[in-house]
């Protein structure tokens, strides 16, 4: 009985959507509406996620030792440092690598190199250049380095300056902005569904509207809820999932007119290649959300006409 009524369920939802051409047809163009936003708003999440990973990777933190600190010395803090839940990444960078990257990047300042040829040893000491895994945790690991009492096995100190506070305004501002930018790119995205949704259930609710005389002769025969939703349901499924695959196709020229823009634009990340490469995921999000959206919105628009 149960497998009858739900053939009968699946075979009126699908004789509905065809003989409703012009219906199903408007229902599933406001759907790809809404799914091509939520579809626009995973590719934004990707760009925005791009974006504030490229700006944390370009912030760090460098601590500068006196020229005649010990290499042992500087890679005992470096492992400590290494050991701190904060820290992302410690690099060491010597003396001798300090000297090559400052002949490089003033190589067409000839008075500097000149100046620099005339001494008789490298001025320069070496360093440990740090990330953090948030912009917000470099005071942490700069108290780290004050609270360390950092000598050297002489007891003398072996670090020269810690450029955190020159850096600290430009690092705190940073973190103020990627907060606010996750903060109110959550805020579009919850607002854009849901706008998005309510546009989606008032056509369904339109499309069921038309048909309540027959939802009226069913009850009068005395059909139960469940057999007059089921069909209603069926359809607003398959609304959902001919607008799913229509809003993937396009998807597809739409991304590889755009990939070279937001690859510009966008600090490297290709929006065609990221749709490739998330395909699966970005297919089953869009599926999904079709398939429940059409559900839930026919289940909900049919439950006014049940009530009556």
């Amino acid at each position: 009985m149960f497998l009858t009524t739900t053939k009968r369920i699946l075979k009126s939802g699908m004789f509905s959507f065809w003989r409703n051409g012009f219906v199903s047809l408007s229902s599933v163009l406001i759907m790809m509406v809404t799914l091509f936003v939520i579809g626009s708003i995973i590719f934004l999440g990707a760009i925005l996620d791009s974006t504030l990973a490229e700006i944390r990777d370009k912030v760090d933190i460098n601590v500068y030792f006196v020229t005649s600190a010990g290499e042992e010395d500087i890679l005992t803090i470096k492992n400590a440092l290494e050991n701190l839940p904060e820290a992302k990444q410690v690099v060491y960078v010597s003396r001798d690598q300090a000297l090559e990257e400052f002949r490089e990047k003033h190589k067409d300042d000839q008075f500097t190199i000149q100046a620099l040829e005339e001494l008789d040893d490298n001025p320069l000491g070496a360093a440990l250049n740090i990330k953090a895994k948030e912009p917000s945790q470099y005071e942490g690991i700069a108290k780290f380095l004050q609270s360390e009492n950092i000598l050297s096995k002489e007891g003398t100190p072996i670090v020269d300056k810690i450029n955190y506070f020159q850096n600290k305004t430009a690092i705190d501002k940073l973190t103020q902005i990627i907060d606010s930018a996750e903060t109110l790119g959550f805020i579009l995205t919850f607002v854009l569904i849901i706008i998005s949704i309510l546009i989606t259930f008032n056509t369904i609710r339109l499309v069921i509207y038309i048909s309540r005389d027959e939802i009226s002769v069913m009850r009068l025969v005395g059909a139960s809820g469940s057999y007059i939703r089921g069909p209603f349901v069926v359809s607003g499924m398959i609304y959902g999932l001919v607008a799913a695959l229509l809003t993937l196709i396009i998807f597809y020229p739409a991304t590889f007119w755009l990939g070279g823009v937001t690859q510009r634009f966008f600090i490297g990340l290709n929006i065609f290649e990221y749709y490739l490469g998330n395909f699966f995921q970005i297919s089953l999000i869009i599926f999904s959300a079709g398939i429940i959206i059409g559900a839930v919105s026919s289940y909900l628009a049919v439950m006014r006409y049940l009530n009556k």
